[in-house]
């Protein structure tokens, strides 16, 4: 039987799935045309009023906590640096580059660099994701410069400005 080889996220030859990658962005830009905000959300402006979020601040640490309620559709952002993620509660159908899982909290585990997921909460869900914040600046603003890229041509340019 022939094996199939698995590349790790986090070497230098990972090659995104482009097809679900196209699948996602298509997605976000469906959710973003449907006028219904009590069902769906995709950004931070539209989710406040349906999904409170709670921002905490510690030396050199930012923390973002979302709750979602069940029935939500959502596409998150392109996140520039690994960082944490904590699943504190609930259960939630994930689809990234990686493919599609289910997810039923509590549990933690690392978001990769370039990582952007779309989900549906098939329960109440409380989502807390980490930072760094080396400048300890508390303006949501400046923070989504240094930890957001807007679109995955950002992501690409910052990745080998990095290098």
């Amino acid at each position: 039987m022939e094996q199939e080889l698995v590349i790790p996220r986090d070497t230098k030859v990972y090659k995104p799935n482009k097809e679900l990658r196209e699948q996602i962005l298509a997605f976000q830009t469906m959710l973003q045309n449907v006028d219904d905000e009590n069902y769906l959300v995709v950004d931070d402006k539209s989710s406040t009023k349906v999904c409170p979020l709670k921002h905490s601040f510690s030396d050199g640490i930012y923390v973002r906590e979302i709750f979602i309620p069940a029935g939500m559709f959502i596409v998150g952002k392109i996140h520039k640096h690994d960082h944490p993620n904590f699943l504190l509660k609930g259960e939630v159908i994930v689809v990234t580059e990686d493919g599609t899982e289910e997810l039923i909290g509590p549990l933690s585990m690392i978001s990769k660099a370039g990582t952007k997921r779309a989900l549906y909460a098939k329960t109440d869900l409380v989502w807390t994701t980490v930072h760094a914040n080396p400048t300890n600046t508390e303006d949501l603003e400046e923070l989504e410069k240094e930890i957001i890229a807007p679109t995955y041509l950002d992501y690409e340019k910052f990745k080998q400005l990095k290098q």
